[in-house]
């Protein structure tokens, strides 16, 4: 099965339950919820406050993606706030620590997820392996909304996909960057089944439409 997740990045602030509301009437199964610190990523985007007021709004399945440094400073008060899963990157610190991190997110009772940039090597995600519900591969460079998907990406999403299989792995593989009606059939095909679409679903007049053709319906 085929999740779509729209990026919150994407949705209009001033209306922000309105927004999320929409997509949910449009089909969407996920919310994608974008963190970066100015640090990791040269951007600043959303934190603790907003998350909280986001899950007292809707019911639909938040993903936290946290592209901050040292992630395991936050993963469990994002657990708190009312994320489901919290997906930490592998580059935000020493391994122990990403380890550290994906302990406290399955203590605190939510899945949780790995993420690598363009410039990781899929093996990268093999020391958690075993903890994680969700690998995410980014296919753009994290940090900006609105890039270009970088389809030389997909090796690495069809090498996980066949490990996954190999092992008999019940991981979801997640997909971010640049996804839209003509680049989701890519993903897709390559093993990817959540989709991550910020602009191509909240920039488009008939959201029921752009989620139902990211999915491949």
């Amino acid at each position: 099965m085929i999740t779509v997740a729209p990026s919150l990045l994407a949705a209009d602030f001033a209306r922000l339950s309105e927004e999320i509301e929409d997509v949910r009437r449009a089909g969407a199964e996920w919310l994608h919820y974008d963190v970066m610190d100015g640090v990791f990523v040269p951007n600043i985007s959303m934190g603790i406050p907003v998350l909280q007021s986001v899950r007292k709004v809707t019911d639909l399945f938040l993903d936290a993606h946290l592209m901050v440094t040292e992630p395991v400073r936050y993963a469990k008060r994002f657990c708190d706030a009312g994320a489901d899963l919290v997906n930490v990157h592998v580059e935000a610190d020493r391994e122990e620590k990403i380890l550290e991190a994906l302990r406290d997110i399955r203590q605190a009772g939510k899945l949780c997820g790995v993420t690598i940039k363009p410039a990781t090597p899929w093996e990268a995600v093999l020391p958690f392996i075993d903890l994680v519900d969700l690998v995410l591969v980014m296919t753009v460079e994290p940090g900006f909304g609105g890039q270009h998907f970088m389809p030389e990406q997909m090796s690495k999403v069809r090498a996980l996909r066949r490990l996954f299989d190999e092992r008999g792995l019940d991981i979801r593989l997640e997909v971010d960057g640049g996804v839209d009606r003509n680049t989701a059939p890519v993903c897709i095909e390559a093993g990817a089944d959540v989709l991550v679409a910020g602009s191509a679903v909240f920039c488009t007049n008939d959201r029921a439409e752009a989620v139902r053709l990211i999915r491949g319906e």
